[in-house]
């Protein structure tokens, strides 16, 4: 499948992105182990978070979906989660595939995760080693660190103090989730923060932490059921506050976007390069939420780079990318490996891919630097199946001369399905058309 992109001349209205994907994937799998039913409202009902509500299900929690977004989850407890009949297929998503290897390693079964080629290419290593010392037993392709892999867990995982390599909220909440039924406190210490995601969920749901700046410990102990409002995607509204931004005539409000301080980091870069977008604070149900209005702007270069930034925003580096693209100066993105090991190899497929629209990028060992200021032309470019990559070509496309073709973007519904139709809708007329 792919879009046909035309220019615009203006965006304007209202929109609310869909469910955070990363609130989304805890609430799930929280709910499951916890004791009793939890419900879970505005949950995104995109290809990703469906795949760890279907994990669950294979795991023995009988979930039953009441409305769109709106799921009522009768927890197992941490104990009765039941072997699955079937191998769990994780697809693209690589938080489930992660996130769910510390919910088995205090398993006591054996357990087949596989998922899409994409994810397969992934590295699971980082996971592997600190639930390896907490006494689950992992293998398969790689020594253990590519899916497919079969994990085996232990009744009562060992407690232990892990020093994370990487500043990683997916390694990190892994080993939490494995501390929940562990024989004494677990700790978790990492070089820089990163996204707090799990920690106030895990709350929220009745476990004991004590967070530092750095470090985070859980004291074992059951779950109890919950409510769970889920706020909207700040990685998805990036798409459209960046837009907003570089579209001639644009003014747009984007409602109930979550903007926890460790996922703001892309309001930070986009403030720093002259983006005006004002903010009205919403409802906090555990995670905070604001309205963001976006108006045109005339961007200038920054430089992206910092173990304490680039943690809260390394998924929003594609749409930022095509910020410095049309900002006049040269951006600079580093510190910015991890960008390597995504659905794609983001710092190539960037290069790459906006490359074939004018853009001036030159590809660096950990990010890249970005000449801009000069115009984009149409083209035809592919994600290569990466949902991010996929909708930061599109929003190319908006102010590129001429029609761009985005290939291979089925993509765009593991995280966001309602993008091209919210697009259309703030353009006032077909920006975007699908073919098959």
């Amino acid at each position: 499948m792919k879009f046909r992109v035309r220019p615009v001349r203006r965006l304007a209205g209202e929109a609310e992105v869909p469910g955070d994907k990363s609130v989304s994937h805890r609430a799930a799998l929280l709910g499951a182990l916890a004791e009793g039913v939890s419900e879970v409202q505005g949950y995104l009902e995109a290809e990703d978070c469906l795949r760890t509500i279907s994990a669950v299900q294979a795991l023995g929690a009988e979930v039953t979906r009441k409305a769109p977004g709106h799921y009522r989850i009768a927890g197992a407890g941490l104990r009765g989660l039941t072997e699955p009949g079937d191998v769990i297929d994780c697809g693209n998503s690589g938080t489930t595939a992660r996130l769910l290897s510390g919910v088995l390693a205090g398993q006591p079964f054996w357990t087949l995760l596989t998922g899409d080629a994409s994810l397969r290419r992934r590295p699971m290593g980082r996971i592997a080693e600190p639930l390896r010392r907490m006494g689950a037993t992992i293998v398969g392709r790689a020594d253990g660190s590519r899916l497919p892999l079969a994990i085996r867990g232990s009744a009562q995982p060992t407690a232990i103090e892990y020093a994370t390599p990487v500043a990683s909220a997916q390694v990190k909440s892994a080993v939490l989730l494995a501390g929940l039924g562990a024989d004494g406190p677990v700790t978790v210490i990492e070089p820089a923060p990163s996204r707090d995601h799990s920690e106030r969920m895990l709350r929220r749901f009745g476990a004991r932490l004590e967070v530092g700046e750095r470090t985070v410990t859980l004291t074992p102990g059951p779950l109890r059921a919950t409510s769970v409002v889920v706020p909207g995607d700040i990685s998805s509204a990036a798409f459209l506050l960046v837009a907003g931004a570089i579209v001639d005539d644009a003014r747009v409000t984007l409602h109930r976007v979550g903007v926890n301080p460790t996922r703001t980091g892309v309001l930070d870069v986009l403030e720093a390069m002259g983006a005006r977008i004002s903010t009205a604070q919403g409802a906090d149900e555990g995670e905070p939420t604001a309205s963001l209005t976006v108006t045109s702007s005339a961007l200038r270069a920054t430089d992206i780079g910092g173990a304490r930034l680039i943690p809260r925003l390394i998924d929003e580096i594609p749409i930022l990318a095509l910020a410095g693209a049309v900002a006049p100066g040269v951006t600079l993105v580093r510190d910015a490996t991890e960008l390597r090991v995504k659905e794609s190899d983001r710092a190539a497929a960037i290069a790459r891919e906006l490359g074939k629209l004018g853009a001036r990028i030159e590809e660096r060992p950990d990010g890249m630097a970005i000449t801009g200021g000069g115009r984009l032309r149409g083209g035809v470019v592919s994600s290569g199946g990466d949902h991010r990559m996929a909708m930061a070509l599109v929003v190319a496309g908006l102010i590129a001369d001429g029609e761009t073709v985005v290939d291979d973007v089925e993509c765009v519904a593991t995280s966001f399905p309602q993008f091209a139709d919210i697009v259309n809708a703030l353009a006032g007329a077909p920006a975007i058309t699908v073919e098959a």
